[in-house]
């Protein structure tokens, strides 16, 4: 079997200023140095990184120079995508070769990897928490998918088109997720619609398509589904996507993995030289 097209998502870096800490807890540039370090150790290597938004956290210029600071030992080529922390002015200023499909306004962009598109969707509204597409993304994403009837797109953005049982992230999600789902329907090459914004791994479908969320390499949003917590996070293990696109009949297969972040021991052989379990 051929080797699977490998495509690794981070999401919601929230970077801060030099020295400061997020929610006056979490440090967020101690976190993505150590899943930048786990990308660039981990075999085989990823084609790309996309960056599925809220790369910094106020927004502040110092933030994303900071954030580049940071991101320049990845060995990685990266792309990316604004969130509600973002500003999309100070992004487009900051990361200016990231192939923005439009000089002004939302920050989409697409590119070809191997046999697959990849398509970054620019959720943000200036401003606001929650995410909608605008008239001119959705024009463009239609051109954009209608360009192949052949090869398989994964789609990225940073809210998700669907809800998750936690309420207070759920008010903040994609608003016009009925108009996203009227093109996947229109383009059946979309193989997967992946988000970001909970600080958590999510699967589900959207309209027939696997959909996921991906984790963060800082802090998670809590698991409430009674809603009986204010908005709360939790440090637990960090993570990251890692989307294997695997060619096959009509559009191939994508597999996610949740990779953890971090060096853990191993690997052990399950058996010895006598080819025995151990």
């Amino acid at each position: 079997m051929p080797a699977p097209l490998l495509i690794a998502q981070i999401s919601d870096l929230h970077i801060k200023p030099p020295g400061v800490l997020a929610y006056r807890r979490v440090d967020t540039a101690a976190a993505l140095t150590r899943c930048i370090d786990t990308l660039n150790r981990f075999t085989p290597r990823p084609a790309l990184v996309v960056i599925s938004g809220d790369l910094v956290d106020t927004p502040l210029a110092a933030e994303y120079e900071h954030l580049k600071a940071l991101l320049a030992p990845l060995e990685i080529p990266f792309v990316a995508i604004p969130g509600n922390h973002d500003s999309r002015d100070l992004m487009r200023a900051a990361l200016p070769d990231l192939g923005y499909a439009q000089a002004s306004g939302a920050l989409n962009s697409a590119r070809k990897v191997g046999d697959v598109d990849i398509v970054l969707l620019d959720s943000s509204v200036p401003g606001a928490a929650h995410g909608e597409l605008d008239a001119m993304t959705f024009a463009w994403l239609d051109s954009v998918l209608a360009a192949s009837a052949k090869r398989p797109a994964l789609l990225f953005l940073h809210h998700p088109p669907f809800v998750t049982g936690i309420t207070h992230m759920d008010v903040q999600n994609l608003r016009n997720a009925d108009a996203l789902a009227a093109l996947i329907r229109k383009h059946p090459r979309a193989r997967l619609i992946a988000a970001g914004h909970v600080h958590r791994a999510t699967l589900t479908t959207f309209v027939g398509t696997a959909a996921t969320i991906c984790p963060a390499p800082n802090h998670a949003v809590a698991l409430d589904l009674d809603a009986h917590l204010p908005p709360s996070f939790y440090v637990e293990p960090p993570a990251f996507h890692l989307h294997a696109w695997f060619a096959g009949d009509g559009f191939g297969s994508v597999v996610t993995h949740t990779v953890p972040i971090g060096s853990f021991d191993g690997p052990y052989p399950f058996r010895g030289p006598d080819g025995r379990f151990l």
